[in-house]
């Protein structure tokens, strides 16, 4: 038996994310920036009925804590069957293995559930922990993309990861 559960984010999950991504702040800088309140909660759900993005609310089993957070975004169909797979965990729950755990029964989901062929995973090059759990559930490294997003104001260089479906 799994340490944790998920399932698409609710509207009911937006107090305990929010609390949740407050209290993790400095634990998610720099990288990631999440919602913090009310607004940024509905401007982030408002995407997720589009059907290219999914969400996943990872939560521990036991005591029903938000662990993190998984997110499959621009989900193409057709000849690709693709999604770009982001996640945060929360600093409660840092250095448990939940998110590794969170990341694999996502990727489960997306291979099973949506029927995707594969994810790909981009990650800042210092960002050691994200990229070792990414090598632990099993993506290889498949480039480097200089000044790939723009967070917190910068453009920030990220390593290209990807897990096909069977692999």
């Amino acid at each position: 038996m799994t340490s944790i559960t998920i399932k698409p984010v609710e509207r009911s999950d937006a107090t305990d994310l929010i609390q949740a991504n407050v209290e993790s702040r400095l634990y998610h800088a720099p990288w990631a920036q999440p919602f913090t309140d009310l607004d940024g909660f509905d401007a982030w759900f408002s995407g997720l009925g589009t059907g290219t993005n999914v969400s996943l609310v990872a939560r521990e089993r036991q005591s029903g804590g938000i662990a993190g957070v998984t997110n499959l975004s621009q989900i193409f169909r057709h000849g690709f069957q693709n999604a770009y797979l982001g996640f945060y965990g929360m600093v409660s729950c840092a250095r448990r293995g939940l998110m590794t755990e969170a990341v694999r029964l996502t990727a489960d989901y997306a291979f099973a559930e949506l029927g995707l062929h594969r994810l790909e995973a981009n990650i800042q090059p210092e960002n050691a922990a994200s990229i070792a759990l990414i090598r632990r559930v099993g993506f290889r490294k498949e480039g480097f993309s200089p000044r790939y997003l723009n967070i917190g104001g910068v453009w920030r260089d990220h390593e290209r990861w990807a897990l096909l479906a069977d692999d």
